[in-house]
């Protein structure tokens, strides 16, 4: 199928696009330490409220709030038990979701539904009986729950769980149980629990962790059977890579992928844009080219499927203490500078807010975006994308450049006036 076929078959799918305002600006709030801070991260991050809130964040991505054999959250047992999270009790989740709530942002939890860790092992000695962390047996598990083809990994020894459900109908993760989503009780419990992070700890949206794990037709029951505000999808697949080792120029079939399983998973989710981050921060290596495809408009999903679109610079896994897949560190304003004027939902990393001392560069671009009303499905026309230069106009209201040129020339109309500026950036506004 062509782009322009593609794209004429996404005019059926408008009635079903997700409700995001305006300006929705996503806030990752955690990186791969905060399970450590001194007095619990949820205590720790209250205090970001006020900043956060000045800089137009109205969603906040928090951290899996559940029991975790790993302390950062991603190995999950007993999904009600939230007084052992080491990022806090509790209590001290509800009450930073209630600040966060005072101030009109909304709470992302971060859903790690794939797979799961066993409380205890079974008479063979294989680790597949789960607890759920109530009094009742509610996400109390057996073998039954898990994928029959399960195989789990540590280290250089493979175990078989003893699953005895359905095949997988997704990726394989080898660090924990497959949990099979096609049980009709597994999906029962776990959108109770998921209703109950709504109900009683008052979560807004979900973020599904590792979601290739598993059919997009289960995140489309999840979401059918909890109906969230807001939901992103983790489909982290890798690019198309040349012999040089750099990302190939033409990357349509990956953000295809995103833009299908978007669709196959009902529509009223998102999908973090891994083929804009990636070449993106390709691109800002002197291959500005880089940022126009083949059709004149912008080359990642953002360029098919905007308003379901998550833009980022890094995250807890690409960057952090991780480094994964990290964007060159002293180019990562262009790549906020990008996602903030540019169509799509933009989100906000943690460490570069903070802990980098971008706090202001990225308030001011927040702010340019709200005040102009650039969203998710903002129009984009590209004025320039030369190896040193990179030049759009969004929506005709703003102009955003990037890159190592300074003389624009006259791309810029005179009517547009400059809003802000750093290294190898500005951003301009029509007056």
């Amino acid at each position: 199928m062509g782009i322009t076929t593609f794209l004429s078959c996404l005019l059926l799918f408008t009635t079903i696009l997700p409700t995001t305002t305006a300006s929705t600006i996503l806030f990752q709030g955690f990186n791969w330490e905060s399970s450590k801070k001194e007095g619990g991260w949820y205590n720790f991050l209250i205090n970001s409220i006020p900043e956060l809130s000045a800089s137009g964040i109205t969603h906040v991505w928090l951290p899996p709030p559940s029991q975790s054999a790993a302390s950062e959250g991603y190995m999950p047992g007993r999904l009600y038990d939230l007084d052992a999270s080491r990022y806090g009790t509790q209590n001290e989740l509800k009450t930073l979701i209630n600040a966060f709530h005072s101030k009109g942002i909304q709470c992302v939890a971060d859903i790690v539904i794939n797979h799961r860790t066993a409380e205890r092992q079974d008479s063979d000695g294989r680790w597949n009986i789960f607890e759920g962390g109530t009094p009742d047996d509610r996400l109390d598990w057996d073998h039954s729950c898990i994928c029959i083809d399960d195989i789990t990994k540590s280290g250089d020894t493979t175990t078989n769980s003893g699953g005895t459900g359905n095949p997988d109908t997704g990726a394989d993760f080898n660090g924990a149980p497959d949990i099979d989503h096609l049980n009709t009780r597994v999906q029962r419990e776990l959108s109770d629990w998921m209703n109950w992070l709504k109900t009683e700890i008052g979560f807004d949206g979900w973020r599904f962790d590792f979601a290739r794990g598993y059919s997009p037709d289960i995140t489309k029951l999840y979401m059918g059977n909890t109906r969230p505000d807001f939901a992103v999808g983790e489909i982290w697949n890798s690019l198309s890579y040349g012999s040089d080792s750099k990302p190939n120029y033409d990357q349509d079939a990956h953000r295809r992928e995103l833009a299908e399983w978007v669709k196959a998973a009902g529509g009223s989710v998102t999908a973090f844009d891994f083929t804009t981050k990636g070449i993106l921060q390709a691109a800002v290596e002197g291959e500005l080219g880089r940022l126009k495809d083949s059709n004149g408009g912008p080359p990642g999903m953002i360029g098919l499927m905007p308003e379901n679109a998550v833009t980022f610079v890094d995250n807890h896994d690409t960057g952090s203490t991780q480094q994964q897949w990290p964007f060159p560190s002293d180019k990562v304003m262009q790549g906020y500078v990008y996602i903030l004027t540019h169509p799509g939902i933009p989100s906000i990393f943690y460490d570069h807010f903070f802990d980098w001392g971008l706090k202001e560069e990225i308030s001011n671009l927040t702010k340019i975006r709200i005040r102009n009303g650039i969203k998710a499905s903002s129009t984009v026309r590209i004025l320039a994308s030369d190896p040193d230069l990179y030049v759009a106009s969004i929506d005709e209201k703003i102009v955003a450049k990037i890159g190592t040129r300074y003389d624009v020339g006259n791309l810029v109309p005179t009517t547009f006036k400059i809003a802000t500026s750093g290294n190898n950036y500005a951003v301009w506004e029509k007056q």
